[in-house]
């Protein structure tokens, strides 16, 4: 980690900042938590972020073995960025600081935000007691990205892809889908406006997106 500024200091905490405390690390990270990524796909969830700043973060990330670049077999054969088993050792962390964020009053809600930081945020406000007795298997859509969600005894799965057999699936942008599960906005009002889609079975839907509270 030559070059970066360090604290320093002996604790765990302050190494965990030396090594992914600088602007737009962690954000890098919680775009990669589903997934590798190109960099323009990056630069796609981190539109605040310039092209040589996220340069700089994703050199400074793989020095700290935080992340890899390989390359994609063909036909792809593109470059990604992924996290090592080291970085998504980070996800609890973002889960809970997420969590904790979402609780400020202060919280920017008509602010961008990417469909992975979305994502993340339903692990942080999924409550295990108010799933009881709920299962199934739904598929989130987002133009042409995919996202597979299980329900099943008070646990809940998330995973890019597209689901097999889904009971509904839920088409719209990730803002929409924020307005829902945070309670700013009824489903209903969503797809009345044509915001959102609903394929399938539309109380399914609508138990599945009242499964994302703050305990």
């Amino acid at each position: 980690m030559a070059g970066m500024r360090s604290y320093n200091d002996g604790c765990g905490i302050a190494h965990a900042l030396d090594v992914a405390g600088e602007r737009w690390a962690l954000l890098v990270v919680r775009e990669l938590l589903f997934g590798p990524k190109r960099f323009a796909d990056l630069r796609v969830g981190l539109p605040g972020v310039s092209a040589n700043i996220l340069a700089q973060r994703l050199r400074e990330l793989e020095q700290a073995r935080v992340l890899v670049r390989r390359t994609l077999a063909p036909p792809a054969g593109s470059r990604v960025y992924e996290l090592t088993e080291w970085g998504r050792e980070l996800e609890p962390v973002l889960v809970q600081l997420g969590k904790w964020g979402l609780r400020s009053a202060e919280l920017p809600r008509d602010a961008p935000i990417s469909v992975d930081a979305v994502m993340l945020s339903l692990r942080a406000r999924f409550d295990a007691r108010a799933a009881e007795g709920v299962a199934g298997v739904y598929e989130l859509r987002f133009g042409a990205d995919r996202f597979r969600a299980v329900v099943a005894d008070g646990r809940f799965e998330l995973s890019r892809g597209v689901a097999e057999n889904p009971v509904a699936v839920i088409e719209s942008g990730p803002r929409e889908l924020d307005l829902v599960v945070s309670g700013d906005k009824p489903m209903s009002a969503l797809t009345d406006s044509g915001e959102m889609t609903v394929h399938g079975d539309k109380r399914a839907a609508e138990r599945f997106t009242a499964l994302f509270t703050l305990d």
